[in-house]
């Protein structure tokens, strides 16, 4: 399946940020095991490469390479199996580095121009942040209401009560961060993640 496609459908993509790349695959792994499929690993620092790279063995995971904003570490992550380049701002030299890589790249935007730039672009995703702090799902529904073609990816300050809203109100998948993993033992991050993965079920069933 396309990665992009993946992801949509998968509709919570954790977005796991560490410092410590051991830490980072603990917190995947626990994940994983909670039902997580879609992961993007934050990888500004090369040490996180590695994480992307026994992650990817998996062939039932998505897994893309986050914080990226040079061609080089795109490069990079995707000699290390990265499925998806997904980068913190909206910039066009990653653009086209992407589509000359045949590669998805989801592009992080914050305001309505930027999200139409990137649609322009034909970015298939487009990562909303920082969501929470931009107005919520209110932001997020006054962004679709003219530009209801913009396939959203919301993320940031999102939490395990109300990420559902976001969807509702139109997202086609959500970033999930520190609401799955902050201050959490490997037990309650697989805990959190099953959470997660159950409401989404019983949303669905709804829908």
């Amino acid at each position: 399946m396309n990665p992009i496609l993946s992801v949509i459908e998968n509709k919570i993509f954790a977005v796991v940020r560490s410092d410590s790349p051991g830490e980072a695959l603990r917190i995947s792994e626990a994940l994983i095991e909670g039902g997580i499929k879609s992961l993007e690993i934050t990888t500004e620092k090369s040490i996180m490469l590695p994480v992307v790279e026994e992650l990817s063995k998996d062939k039932e995971l998505t897994v893309a390479a986050g914080g990226i904003i040079t061609a080089k570490r795109a490069s990079e992550a995707l000699e290390r199996g990265a499925q998806i380049i997904v980068s913190p701002v909206f910039q066009t030299n990653l653009v086209k580095f992407c589509a000359g890589h045949h590669v998805p790249h989801i592009a992080t935007v914050s305001t309505a121009n930027e999200a139409y730039n990137a649609w322009k672009s034909r970015i298939p995703l487009i990562k909303l942040f920082p969501s929470h702090s931009m107005g919520g799902t209110e932001y997020l529904e006054d962004l679709l209401r003219p530009m209801p073609f913009l396939n959203i990816l919301a993320s940031g300050g999102i939490s395990l009560n109300n990420f559902l809203g976001y969807l509702k109100a139109g997202a086609l998948a959500v970033g999930l961060g520190r609401a799955l993993y902050q201050d959490a033992p490997v037990a309650q991050i697989k805990n959190r993640a099953m959470f997660a993965v159950e409401e989404l079920k019983k949303l669905e069933e709804i829908l």
